[in-house]
């Protein structure tokens, strides 16, 4: 299959290898409307093959993700086959057996030069508990690997995630926060770009193009996070071999309903502010 070129004006590769995940937060950014996620999973060596394709950067790597990307059967296969020219992130919650992953992933495997680790666990105290995680954390750490921590400062939990914060960084673990998107009690949370984008009161045709490419569990490319978390139709799919990247605006008739991940106001991955993964004309 020919090779897929990944633009200059692109900013993220994410690989959704799994939308399942073994938590259940009530802020899921996944479930922000329905959540219809469709069933079909490709395999770790289709994954393999589909990402090896990709012509990227150094400073553009592959968010190996979900749901928790871990629960994919062939999690390790897939890291283990990613051709070495392509650099590899890992978000994950940290629940898998973090002794198998250090006996069989080499550290530099997912270590590059970036202002952030490469492997960014999630803390959700609503349904984890701090100290095993930190444990599990200092253990990859002390073998070599790049990981952090990341806490989501959910109106409910800004206060935890404040303490987690300093109690980690005391133990010289980088825990960094982020800024809760989505409704609580009936206001929303977040810096948008376009406003109603996520209200969910209409439905609006605007022309959107992205920075981003997306691909699903089942190897499909979608426009955006809100079509891979809602089951809409995606624009190919990472198997198919005439597949190419189209840098153009395509025609979106769910503005308003548009998932706060591709319209916020973010850090780029140069961690610079200002950044939002689409472009919307009205």
């Amino acid at each position: 299959m020919k090779p897929i070129i990944i633009p200059q004006s692109y900013n993220y590769i994410g690989a959704f290898l799994s939308l399942a995940c073994n938590l259940k937060c009530s802020y899921c950014i996944n479930y922000f409307e329905e959540g219809r996620f469709l069933k079909k999973h490709i395999s770790g060596e289709d994954w393999a093959i589909g990402l090896n394709r990709l012509i990227s950067r150094d400073d553009l790597p592959i968010s190996l993700q979900g749901g928790e990307p871990s629960l994919q059967k062939d999690f390790i296969y897939i890291l283990n086959n990613i051709k070495p020219e392509l650099n590899i992130d890992i978000l994950t919650n940290l629940q898998f057996d973090e002794d198998e992953f250090i006996r069989r992933v080499a550290p530099n495997r997912i270590k590059r030069k970036s202002p952030y680790a490469s492997i960014r666990v999630s803390y959700h105290p609503e349904t984890m508990q701090l100290d095993p995680l930190v444990k599990k954390v200092l253990k990859l750490q002390n073998n070599g690997f790049s990981i952090g921590i990341w806490g989501v400062t959910h109106p409910t939990q800004e206060a935890e995630i404040l303490r987690a914060k300093e109690h980690c960084t005391s133990l010289g673990i980088d825990f960094r926060t982020k800024e809760f998107l989505g409704e609580y009690t009936g206001k929303m949370y977040g810096t948008y770009r376009y406003e109603g984008a996520c209200d969910r009161k209409f439905a609006k045709k605007v022309l959107c193009k992205t920075t981003e490419l997306i691909i699903g569990p089942g190897g499909d490319i979608y426009r955006c996070h809100s079509d891979l978390y809602e089951g809409r139709r995606p624009v190919g799919n990472i198997l198919d071999e005439n597949f190419e990247i189209e840098g153009k605006f395509r025609e979106c008739d769910v503005f308003g309903h548009c998932n706060p991940c591709d319209v916020k106001v973010k850090t780029n991955r140069f961690q610079q502010f200002g950044h939002t993964s689409v472009e919307i004309k009205f």
